[in-house]
C-alpha cells in the first residue's frame, strides 16, 4: 500500500518529510509552488492555500509509479467527495441526522425525461405537463453549502475581486457559455474582509460565525447568486441548472408533489421532513416563533430526502441555481438546457426555513435578483457524473 505522505504527513505535524516527498507532486499541481513557502504558514492556512490551487484530491496517496491519481481512483467508493476541494481542507465529518455524515457527499442523480414544473398530486395546483425536458446523469451535493465549506472557502481567500474565478470555469459541459464570465467579477466584494462584513446580513438569523462555533454544519446564508457561483467553481462543481435542480426534486419522471413523497403524489408534511412555516410557527426546531435554530443543520430530517439521497430540497434555505428566472419557461422542448439571457434575477427553489408550505413543493419555483442576500436564500453544488 502507498506510503500515506503528503497532506496527510502535514496533519501530523510532519511538515519538513511530507513536503520533501510531495515537493515534485506539488510543484505539479500547483503551478505557483516554490520551496519554502508553506513552511512558513500555519497549518490550515497550508491547506486552504493548496486547495487554492484549483486542484482537488491531491491528498490521495500516489499511484504505484508515483504519479498522482487519476479521477476515477478518486472517485472510488466515495461518492465524489475526493473531487470537492471544501472538504480537501481536513474538514471533519459533522452533516447529516447523526452529525458524523461526509459535508461533501455529492450523490449520482440518473438523468431521464419528465415535465418540469409539474407534479401528480389530485390537488391540481402543479397541474401542466407542457415543460418537458430531457437531462443526462449529474451529481448534486447531498447537502446545501455548509458554514464550514464556506468558511474554507473563504479562509482560500477566494469569491472576491482580488481572487475570482477564471474566466470559464464552473462551466456544465452539456451549456455552452455557463461558466464564469469576467464581467461578474466587478459584482463580488473588493476582499475577504469585505465578503465576511457582508455576509453578517442579519444579526438574529445569519449562520456565519466570524470562529468557528456551534453552525459548521448549517447552511450557509446570506450569500449572492455571483458568490454562490464563485464557491461551486472554486469547489469543483457547478452552480446546478434549475431544470437538473427540478429534475432531482421531483425525483425525475415520478413527479413527486414534495421531493420525499411517495407515492409522488403523497401531500403530507410534517415537522420530520424540513423546516419551514406551519403558518405559526417555524416548525425546524419544535420550538415556538421563528430563530436561527430553525436553520437546521443539514440533513438533520432524513425523512424528507429526495428519491437520490439529497436532503433539505424543501425547506431551510432557497437555493440558488444557474438559470435566469423566466416564467413561462422560455427554452421547450428542453435537453440539459439552461436558459442563460440576461433577465435581472435567477431562479431559486426549494423554499425556506419560515416559508409556507406551497413553496416546499417540488415544482415551485422563483426569482430573486443576483445581489439578493438574504438569511432564506443559500445554495448547493451540482458536478460531472
Amino acid at each position: 500500500m502507498t506510503d500515506d505522505v503528503g497532506l496527510h504527513a502535514l496533519e501530523r505535524g510532519d511538515h519538513l518529510a511530507g513536503l520533501a516527498r510531495r515537493d515534485v507532486q506539488l510543484r505539479e499541481l500547483c503551478p505557483w509552488y516554490r520551496d519554502g513557502i508553506l513552511r512558513s504558514l500555519g497549518h490550515l492556512f497550508v491547506l486552504a492555500a493548496l486547495a487554492a490551487c484549483g486542484r482537488v484530491g491531491f491528498d490521495i496517496a500516489a499511484t504505484a509509479d508515483g504519479s498522482p491519481p487519476t479521477d476515477a481512483a478518486r472517485d472510488a467508493g466515495n461518492g465524489d467527495a475526493s473531487r470537492v476541494t471544501s472538504c480537501s481542507t481536513g474538514l471533519s465529518a459533522i452533516c447529516g441526522a447523526a452529525g458524523a455524515g461526509d459535508c461533501c457527499e455529492s450523490p449520482l442523480v440518473t438523468g431521464g425525461a419528465y415535465a418540469r414544473s409539474f407534479d401528480v398530486a389530485t390537488d391540481g395546483m402543479f397541474a401542466s405537463n407542457a415543460f418537458t425536458a430531457t437531462v443526462g446523469d449529474f451529481r448534486l451535493d447531498k447537502y446545501e453549502i455548509t458554514v464550514g465549506r464556506f468558511r474554507a472557502f473563504i479562509a482560500a481567500g477566494m469569491g472576491t475581486q482580488a481572487q475570482p474565478p477564471v474566466a470559464g470555469t464552473g462551466a456544465h459541459a452539456a451549456t455552452s457559455g455557463s461558466g464564469w464570465d469576467p464581467a461578474w467579477t466587478t459584482n463580488l466584494l473588493a476582499d475577504t474582509n469585505a465578503l465576511i462584513a457582508a455576509v453578517k446580513c442579519n444579526s438574529t438569523a445569519q449562520t456565519w460565525t466570524d470562529a468557528p462555533a456551534g453552525n459548521e454544519n448549517r447552511p450557509m446564508n446570506c450569500i449572492t447568486w455571483w458568490e454562490a457561483m464563485a464557491f461551486c467553481v472554486w469547489d469543483g462543481g457547478y452552480l446546478p441548472t434549475e431544470t437538473e435542480w427540478d429534475y432531482a426534486a421531483a425525483g425525475g419522471a415520478e413527479q413527486r408533489a414534495f421531493p420525499w413523497s411517495t407515492p409522488p403524489g403523497f401531500l403530507e408534511i410534517d415537522p420530520t421532513r424540513g423546516s419551514y412555516s406551519d403558518g405559526t410557527n417555524c416548525v425546524g426546531d419544535g420550538l415556538p416563533g421563528c430563530a436561527i435554530t430553525d436553520l437546521i443543520p443539514v440533513g438533520s430530517k432524513p425523512q424528507g430526502d429526495g428519491r437520490w439521497g439529497q436532503s433539505d430540497l424543501g425547506g431551510n434555505l432557497w437555493e440558488w441555481t444557474l438559470d435566469a428566472y423566466r416564467t413561462p419557461y422560455s427554452i421547450v422542448p428542453c435537453t440539459d438546457c439552461a436558459d442563460l439571457a440576461a433577465s435581472g434575477g435567477r431562479a431559486s427553489r426549494g423554499g425556506y426555513y419560515s416559508s409556507p408550505i406551497v413553496w416546499l413543493r417540488s415544482a415551485n419555483r422563483f426569482g430573486n435578483a443576483e445581489a439578493f442576500r438574504v438569511s432564506e436564500q443559500g445554495a448547493r453544488c451540482a458536478r460531472a457524473p
